[in-house]
């Protein structure tokens, strides 16, 4: 918009919306003072929202393992196979007990990646009490932290910024915070970032050149009859309101420049920094072509070299629509393919390459992903190859200080709905807490009217165990229990003895025997294929002479790996 037309629209009286710079904001006056304070967060640590925009499957993510004939049943058109297919579901964990066992979407190859590395949390049956599965309404609800009864005009994280960096946006940008306090990906602000009382504490942007170039594109004022050439109001009404509405919105337009300026600066100092990951662009099989590009790629490469340029923002919205499937959720000929499989393959692949190039630059440690959908679908499918709005869902959780492993069960397979385990807001409280570092009487410790999350619901006040908060601790326990190299028995051994291992996951194994000196006395797998589970072998010591020898494995993934001694008498 130019800058003679963006003041020619503006109204004389009252709060207005309007896009500057390509930012959607809405400008309220305000009576308060503004003081110039510093921002007062101390924690680095960066949470990006991914939103699954239109209810996601969450049954056809997390296949229910001990009960899949009664699945199958409840959706025999659209169920993903467990067996006689080349794409049957994968085994997420066979550690945690069998009634809680889930199968991943065979596209979703790599989350199970991500979860055997331990950067995968699960929650199961998410949700909140009177669910009614309106899309509209169910988004308000997540996003403004409250319960179906509130009708809240802010949100969670923009109450919470609204905590951590008071006076916005006054007193920024600042040398403590350069950085836009959140960005989200599209042209709109979404209720989530809404602050009380005053305008989005967040910018949406589709990339920083764009954004940039926009700014860089606007012209002056020069021919606009009554306007300073410096964008400064006539005398006449510099002290009216509406010269002090334009003064700030003015103010607003400035900031929006230092913005967009400091974003493509950071964007290409990260842009520079080579992590040599390639993220996944185009669904593999079968799909409409409308749902085959992978969009959420795009937003998050963006995000890393954001992140690794040194930004500071502290949330990040991105956005993956397509989750609407009340029709042709599958392919009518194979229910592994279609518009919900190209769903699930752009979450999984995307993450994967997500995680894997914030490693490889030096920045995962700071970095907590969460979904977020408006509701889940109904339990049977329907007619038409798809399903209809339902309640609860499954919310993933993506990071290497997350808690690994599978919160809650599968859902009860009888019911119409999935039921609600845990409530949304226990676990926006627990990132809070836990992840943010807020003050717990801030979060959720004060009456429910004046804390960052509101109402009372079931857990209100406790911590889910989600997140490690000590941010010191590996997940090589987590892995050990899943893959590992046992001690051998008998050891001293004679004539034989027996070499056992565990995997999480089908793979091939090599497992080799060697002297002190380094030298290989004896094959015992050579890159052979193996099952889920406990494996041991059998092998004879005969022709080995007595000493000490030390027996290694490993796989091609690396989470197989490590050496042990056995002694041959």
């Amino acid at each position: 918009m130019k800058r003679r037309n963006f003041i020619k629209k503006l109204p004389i009286l009252g709060s207005f919306p309007f896009v500057l710079s390509g930012i959607p904001m809405r400008v309220m006056s305000s009576n308060m003072p503004l003081q110039q304070l510093a921002a007062m967060s101390s924690n680095d640590k960066v949470l990006i929202i991914l939103q699954l925009h239109g209810g996601n499957d969450g049954l056809n993510m997390l296949i229910p393992v001990a009960n899949y004939d009664l699945y199958q049943f409840r959706r025999a058109n659209i169920a993903i196979p467990a067996r006689n297919s080349n794409r049957k579901f994968i085994p997420l964990d066979s550690t945690i007990p069998l009634k809680d066992q889930v199968g991943l979407h065979p596209d979703m190859i790599g989350m199970k990646e991500l979860y055997d590395q331990g950067k995968v949390a699960i929650v199961q049956g998410v949700s909140y009490e009177n669910n009614n599965g309106s899309h509209f309404r169910g988004r308000d609800i997540l996003f403004m932290g409250g319960g179906s009864e509130d009708y809240l005009s802010s949100g969670w994280i923009g109450r919470y910024l609204e905590n951590e960096f008071p006076n916005y946006p006054a007193a920024y940008p600042s040398t403590e915070m350069p950085d836009p306090l959140a960005l989200e990906f599209g042209n709109n602000i979404s209720l989530i970032f809404h602050q009380s009382q005053n305008i989005p504490a967040s910018i949406s942007i589709d990339n920083p050149n764009q954004f940039f170039d926009l700014v860089e594109n606007l012209e002056g004022f020069e021919d606009l009859e009554g306007i300073d050439p410096r964008g400064i109001p006539p005398q006449s009404v510099e002290s009216s309101p509406y010269g002090k509405e334009l003064n700030w919105i003015l103010g607003l337009e400035q900031k929006s420049d230092d913005y967009a300026a400091r974003l493509k600066q950071l964007y290409d100092i990260g842009d520079q920094i080579q992590s040599n990951v390639v993220y996944p662009e185009i669904y593999p099989f079968n799909a409409p072509p409308g749902i085959s590009r992978n969009s959420l790629s795009g937003q998050l490469k963006i995000i890393s070299r954001l992140i690794s340029g040194g930004s500071k923002t502290k949330v990040y919205l991105v956005r993956l629509g397509g989750f609407d499937t009340h029709a042709e959720q599958v392919e009518s000929y194979d229910p592994t393919m279609g518009v919900h499989a190209a769903l699930m393959y752009h979450i999984s692949s995307a993450m994967k390459a997500f995680q894997d190039d914030l490693k490889a630059r030096g920045v995962e440690d700071r970095v907590l992903t969460i979904t977020t959908s408006e509701f889940g679908r109904r339990i049977f499918s329907n007619g038409s190859y798809g399903t209809d709005h339902g309640t609860g869902a499954p919310l993933l959780m993506f990071g290497k200080w997350v808690i690994p492993g599978v919160n809650g069960t599968v859902p009860n397979l009888n019911e119409g709905n999935v039921e609600k385990q845990f409530d949304y807001r226990q676990i926006y409280s627990t990132i809070l807490k836990d992840w943010f570092e807020v003050d717990a009487q801030l979060v959720d410790g004060g009456s429910p009217d004046t804390t960052i999350i509101h109402g009372d619901y079931e857990g209100r006040g406790d911590s889910m165990p989600l997140i490690n908060k000590n941010f010191i601790t590996s997940t090589e326990d987590f892995i050990l229990e899943r893959y590992r190299l046992n001690d051998c028995y008998p050891n001293p051994a004679k004539t034989e003895t027996v070499f056992s291992f565990k995997i999480n996951r089908k793979m091939a194994v090599n497992l080799k025997l060697y002297d002190l000196k380094g030298q290989l006395v004896k094959t015992i797998l050579n890159w052979e294929e193996k099952e889920i589970g406990e494996h041991k072998i059998k092998i004879s010591l005969k022709g080995l002479n007595p000493g000490t020898y030390i027996y290694r494995i490993e796989s091609k993934n690396g989470l197989l790996q490590g050496g042990k001694q056995l002694i041959i008498q």
